[in-house]
């Protein structure tokens, strides 16, 4: 074999290793991103349940009388975060246009302050869209002391559009802790190290 054959040779195993090396960064980096890109698309399309977590303004049109939608709520503990959360009311009938208010209640069960935050789902996910929230407990983390309870109210609406095959809807909210968060010292109160804060 001549001496431009090897060279050639050589300049095509290199280009082949470039190139797979290449590959190998592009496929780590597009499934580095895909589960931002899934989210953020469940999110705009209502697939899989997820939801919209900011608050959304009521339309006040006219409510459909023709019609009763059945909305469930239930309720999860996720591990490792030591609350309870309960439901005043397990299930609300309501015609869609219509306004309804419901009332959770969540108690911390151990000795020590910790954050927490409610995950919401909607099922069947064609219904995620029409499923507008004025006030959740779900849009923020929530702080309770040791031995504290609370009482956060979830005011919704189901819109006039809502698919006429959809008859049930199933709100789940579980329940997960938030970590690394600190309670900021507040004014007056002394630090550790002995002046105030």
């Amino acid at each position: 074999m001549s001496q431009n054959d090897t060279q050639a040779r050589q300049v095509g195993v290199r280009r082949t290793v470039w190139r797979s090396v290449a590959a190998l960064i592009g496929m780590f980096a597009f499934a580095f991103a895909l589960v931002p890109l899934y989210d953020a698309f469940c999110r705009v399309t209502g697939i899989n349940g997820k939801v919209d977590t900011t608050a959304q303004a009521l339309i006040h049109d006219e409510v459909d009388q023709s019609r009763m939608v059945t909305v469930q709520f239930i309720t999860r503990n996720g591990s490792g975060l030591p609350w309870r959360m309960d439901v005043e009311t397990r299930q609300v009938r309501l015609h869609p246009g219509q306004t309804s208010e419901v009332n959770f209640s969540f108690s911390n069960q151990s000795g020590a302050e910790s954050w927490g935050r409610a995950v919401p789902s909607v099922s069947p996910s064609t219904a995620t869209r029409h499923v507008r929230k004025a006030s959740c407990f779900c849009f923020e983390e929530q702080l309770l002391q040791a031995g504290e309870r609370v009482e956060l109210p979830l005011v919704f609406q189901l819109a006039r559009d809502l698919p006429p095959e959809v008859n049930t809807i199933t709100l789940v909210y579980t329940l997960y802790p938030v970590e690394g968060r600190k309670v900021p010292l507040q004014a007056g109160v002394k630090s550790d190290e002995g002046g105030e804060a």
